[in-house]
């Protein structure tokens, strides 16, 4: 089965926050980890704290203002975050990760600006579930 063009933007957009990531000195841990009731894009470890990162990736057609237009990291909603919490509660257990471990959930959001061929990335850390 061929992957729609959709996915396919998101898969390079996991690809650029990864990179991002490394970057900022990050080591990544694990992609993709998936249950039936949702999936951690990237498990990643900076010092001694995990970091559960979401990434959301969009392409941007023109000059739109970026005040003005939908942000990707607006669709992290309620939902997806008790989806996410969920997922992350499994993962600590299915690892064995200690009670005590630090972790946090950040954003990364991915704009592909089709018209320039460009990449910008937005990190939002740690963000809350309240």
């Amino acid at each position: 089965m061929s992957k729609t063009e959709k996915q396919i933007l998101g898969t390079l957009g996991e690809d650029k926050a990864v990179l991002f990531l490394k970057e900022h000195g990050f080591f990544i841990i694990e992609r993709n980890y998936a249950k039936k009731w949702g999936e951690i894009d990237i498990v990643a470890k900076k010092g001694k704290e995990l970091h559960f990162v979401e990434v959301k990736t969009v392409s941007v057609k023109g000059h739109e203002d970026r005040l003005d237009r939908y942000e990707p990291e607006d669709n992290v909603h309620s939902f997806k975050r008790a989806r996410l919490a969920r997922t992350i509660e499994t993962y600590l257990l299915e690892r064995d990760i200690p009670d005590d471990e630090e972790y946090v959930v950040d954003v990364v959001s991915v704009y592909f600006h089709a018209r320039l061929e460009k990449w910008d990335i937005r990190f939002i850390e740690d963000i809350k579930f309240s």
